[in-house]
């Protein structure tokens, strides 16, 4: 209990907050490279062999790694039940699409090579496009709806209201700047992607991964300055009117908010948060370096980096708002007023403490027995059903 006593209400909202962030970065760093890998297959793997080359690199690990999505959702479902509430509800079609993508790739990891059929393996190298391109890319959209502000409001008893069906909403979230930071969250899985492949594989599946990523990468880069100055230029911020109350009750409604300057005002407040842009550039910049220069481990660190510094710069950029409201600024939910009860956390955080860390060892030894190439001799031997 005297732990309990020392971590007070805001401090475990705080922690939440960036557990979420750890838990979100660990999906994007890990199965992010699937899903560039995937986005990559039918271009990179020219013949049957050579795609078969491509799967293995990610077929042992692929299912661990989704391991944090899922990780990412049980979170925001203890954590902040509101979040879950009013974002599941309301971006329901674009979820479902993600899902059915996902659970696309399971599929054609295992039924691509059941038959000798050309026409039949293809169309599976195409299902795990699908199931690489359509989460990334939708992912995206997300952020730059969410950056944007969500049609959504609250009633007094906290029922979410959206404008518009369903329909409307889906297509409602396909708005210029979203499909901007859609095509920056592909493009930085791909170059993702294409890094995992120069260490992985070799030949020319690695050599012509390198020449994509090394043209994805530029296109996160120029993707992200432009989203960075658009934010600044076009995009309204939101802040909190009077005083904050950081250990008051999850209510939304309490709070005052207001659209007001841009996000990027937090710059001023909070100076120190310009590193995450910093390294989100930087690292991608010398993701590009590396895969031009053909270097391997480097250009992989490099990758995570980027990813690391491009998501961190969002989450601290909005801080302390989850999700904003564009309809009514007050519905909208932040660190201070959204999350689970004081208990329900300190019970969250114990036991994230203990399994955490098994999870990142468990992890870490699988990388380990599975270190080195994928060769074609790898998957042209028996016992490969990838």
């Amino acid at each position: 209990m005297i732990l309990y006593e020392l971590l007070s209400y805001d401090v475990l909202r705080v922690i939440w907050w960036l557990l979420l962030g750890v838990l979100l970065i660990g999906f994007a760093l890990t199965d992010g490279f699937d899903m560039g890998v995937g986005a990559l297959l039918p271009f990179v793997g020219k013949t049957d062999v050579e795609r078969r080359v491509v799967i293995n690199t990610v077929g042992p690990v692929w299912e661990g790694n989704q391991v944090w999505f899922i990780l990412g959702g049980g979170a925001i479902f203890a954590a902040w039940p509101p979040l879950y509430a009013v974002s599941f509800s309301g971006f329901y079609l674009a979820m479902f699409a993600i899902l059915a993508a996902l659970i696309l790739r399971p599929v054609a990891f295992k039924y691509r090579s059941k038959r000798e059929s050309a026409t039949w393996r293809s169309g599976w190298d195409w299902a795990l496009f699908v199931g690489g391109a359509v989460p990334a890319l939708i992912f995206g959209v997300a952020v730059g709806n969410v950056l944007q502000g969500v049609p959504f409001e609250l009633t007094p008893d906290l029922f979410s209201r959206y404008e518009g069906s369903y329909y409307g909403k889906f297509f409602g979230l396909l708005n210029p700047f979203a499909l901007l930071t859609g095509i920056v969250s592909l493009a930085m899985l791909v170059t993702h992607g294409a890094a995992w492949l120069s260490l992985k594989a070799e030949g020319p599946v690695a050599d012509r991964a390198r020449r994509y990523g090394t043209v994805t990468g530029l296109v996160t880069i120029a993707g992200y300055l432009l989203a960075g100055l658009w934010l600044a230029l076009g995009i309204d911020g939101y802040a909190i009117v009077g005083e904050v109350v950081t250990d008051g009750p999850s209510n939304p409604l309490y709070s005052e908010v207001e659209r007001t300057g841009t996000w990027l005002s937090a710059y001023a407040d909070r100076p120190w948060i310009v590193i995450a842009p910093i390294l989100g550039l930087a690292g991608m910049v010398l993701a590009v370096l590396g895969l031009r220069t053909g270097r391997e481990v480097s250009t992989l660190l490099w990758s995570n980096l980027g990813i690391f510094g491009a998501i961190s710069s969002v989450g601290l950029t909005m801080f302390p708002f989850i999700l904003p409201s564009s309809l009514d600024p007050a519905s909208s939910l932040t660190v201070w007023d959204s999350s689970s009860s004081h208990m329900t956390l300190f019970i969250m955080l114990v036991s994230t403490a203990i399994f955490m860390p098994l999870i990142l060892m468990y992890t870490a030894w699988v990388y380990k027995v599975l270190w080195g190439k994928v060769t074609e001799s790898d998957v042209t031997g028996p016992g490969h059903s990838y």
